[in-house]
């Protein structure tokens, strides 16, 4: 017995399913050059043969600004309705059982499997003036489709499962004790919701807003059939970028996609930025 207890004691070491870091990080870097790195160099390197000015008057003709306006605003506005429902529906799939739960749960996701064209198609359908439910908004003086109003509309429903998807596993991973905690100490359930909650699936409401305002910026194919495509009125910009190339004018098209994507890119980074602070406050306020 003493013998065995003598024996040395081999060292478990984690085996790697994947080589090595050096060479995983390569394929890594080389992966994302050529799906991500590389397309996005050749916009910029394109819109670099345009001289100052005329880059200036590509990006800042009247035209441009209006859809510059339509396409940011409209996402905006469709980003915070998904924010603030997209919300309610998580907190719905997550705390309540009904009948049809699974049923209304896979409904989230149909945005994402349906092609944006007939997602484009359907909303025309229901919202044009003959249309289920256009025909009764119309009776009341509310135009929907060929309008900005049928862009926003458009735009939510696209961004509805970013903001779902990320909030609800918050949701399911927060801690009921906390809740029951607060309810004890004679919190109210306003109380309760702002400061135990909130706190905690605010990081990823953030989160679900920035993804859901970044796809809505960049969405073309259920768009353009409800917006009715009116210059200066609902022409979007990704539209705009399609017209140009469609005239051969690439040098003009990338331009307009370089101020989109920088914007994008803005947006994104201003919400990490504040995520972190989220974090690090929480952090502080715990210790």
């Amino acid at each position: 017995m003493s013998a065995v207890l003598a024996l040395p004691v081999r060292k478990q070491t984690a085996s790697r399913v994947l080589p090595g870091f050096n060479l995983s990080l390569g394929f890594t870097i080389f992966y994302l050059s050529l799906i991500v790195l590389i397309p996005l160099s050749a916009v910029f390197l394109k819109t670099f043969t345009m001289t100052w000015d005329a880059f200036i008057a590509a990006v800042t003709s009247d035209r441009v600004i209006a859809s510059y306006k339509l396409s940011f605003g409209a996402s905006l506005i469709g980003a915070v309705l998904n924010a603030f429902f997209g919300g309610i529906v998580a907190w719905v799939l997550v705390r309540y059982k009904f009948p049809g739960k699974k049923i209304i749960d896979a409904m989230v996701d149909l945005p994402f499997a349906l092609p944006t064209a007939v997602a484009g198609i359907a909303l025309t359908a229901l919202y044009s003036p003959n249309g289920w439910i256009g025909r009764y908004l119309e009776a009341i003086g509310i135009k929907v489709a060929f309008t900005p109003l049928g862009v926003i509309i458009a735009l939510t429903f696209i961004g509805l499962p970013f903001v779902v998807r990320t909030v609800q596993p918050v949701l399911e991973d927060a801690e009921r004790e906390l809740e029951e905690a607060a309810a004890s100490l004679g919190a109210s359930h306003w109380q309760t919701f702002t400061k135990v909650i909130f706190p905690t699936v605010f990081p990823a409401l953030l989160t679900g807003f920035a993804l859901a305002f970044a796809r809505a910026t960049g969405e073309y194919g259920s768009v353009i059939f409800i917006a009715g495509n009116m210059p200066m009125v609902s022409e979007i910009t990704p539209l705009f970028i399609v017209t140009k190339l469609e005239q051969y004018d690439y040098a003009g098209a990338t331009a307009i996609a370089v101020v989109m994507l920088l914007a994008s890119f803005l947006m994104l980074l201003t919400i990490n930025l504040l995520q972190a602070w989220t974090r690090k406050r929480g952090q502080a306020e715990k210790v």
